[in-house]
């Protein structure tokens, strides 16, 4: 009786989860442009919307199955392959560091090896969390002998990859920020998430003012990629970055961003763009 309890509750919650956040998708959408649900989801697009759903309903189930890894020590980057830097990734709100388990072996497939993950807690703010993403960065750039580390950043990791660079002395010390499903103008579904962390990406913060007040590093190469299909950055304009190389793609939920193709390749070619000779073998 418990067993099944649960397992109705793990695949019930999710679901609740995701049909919510994509009616205030909807409900913003509608009264942004000023039309009506039906000429958005109609027969054309009922497929298409439909199949983002079932995708990211299904991906978000791998990612809290996922979730109890990432709080296991397990060993990262011991071989780094002749990677020119390692790479640090940055997981977002209430995720951990089991949500790039996919993007990893994906990168590994492709002679990426030196890659290392961090867990920042949804309890604590976010200049204590950029305060240890700076010292994982020092750890990293110590141990591999080199001056510089690669940020990848998903949703609120994101803004803490840029809280670092851009006001937190990190600039000297990264090459290529690569930000994916950033609220970096906030999300209208912020206020919801209960947690301290969360008032940080509200739209109109203090803290996101001064971010975003804050030019972009000069000698960090910072790829933004983004979806008009997120159900957690709402509007989904809030994702894009101003001075940044902005990619923009389409049919992405928020977790797809996690695991889809066409994202992975617009990363890997943001990873590869200083020089070919310097990068793994693809």
């Amino acid at each position: 009786m418990t067993f099944h309890f649960l397992l109705k509750t793990f695949l019930l919650v999710p679901l609740l989860f995701l049909l919510l956040t994509y009616t205030i998708y909807l409900f913003e959408k509608t009264n942004r442009e000023q039309t009506q649900v039906k000429r958005i989801v109609d027969t054309g697009n009922l497929f298409f919307s439909l199949r983002i759903l079932v995708v990211e309903y299904c991906l978000l189930l791998i990612t809290l199955i996922l979730w109890p890894f990432g709080f296991l020590n397990l060993k990262e980057g011991q071989d780094d392959n002749g990677q020119k830097r390692p790479v640090l990734f940055l997981h977002g709100l209430f995720l951990n560091r089991a949500c790039w388990s996919a993007m990893k072996l994906r990168l590994r497939l492709k002679g990426w090896n030196d890659l290392h993950t961090i867990n920042l807690p949804p309890t604590r703010d976010v200049e204590t969390l950029t305060e240890k993403v700076g010292l994982k960065v020092d750890a990293l750039r110590i141990a591999k002998k080199c001056d510089k580390v690669d940020l990848i950043g998903h949703s609120m990791g994101s803004v803490i990859a840029r809280n670092y660079i851009q006001i937190r002395g990190g600039a000297n010390k990264v090459e290529h920020c690569i930000l994916l499903a950033g609220p970096h103008h906030g999300s209208q579904l912020a206020p919801f998430a209960l947690t301290k962390l969360a008032e940080a990406i509200m739209p109109g913060s203090a803290f996101l003012d001064n971010l975003n007040s804050q030019p972009l590093p000069k000698d960090v190469r910072v790829t933004n990629i983004y979806s008009r299909h997120d159900n957690l950055v709402i509007p989904f304009e809030s994702a894009i970055l101003d001075k940044a190389h902005n990619v923009e793609l389409t049919g992405k939920a928020h977790h797809m961003m996690l695991y889809d193709g066409e994202v992975f390749r617009n990363l890997l070619a943001a990873l590869n763009e200083e020089t070919n000779e310097d990068s793994p073998d693809q």
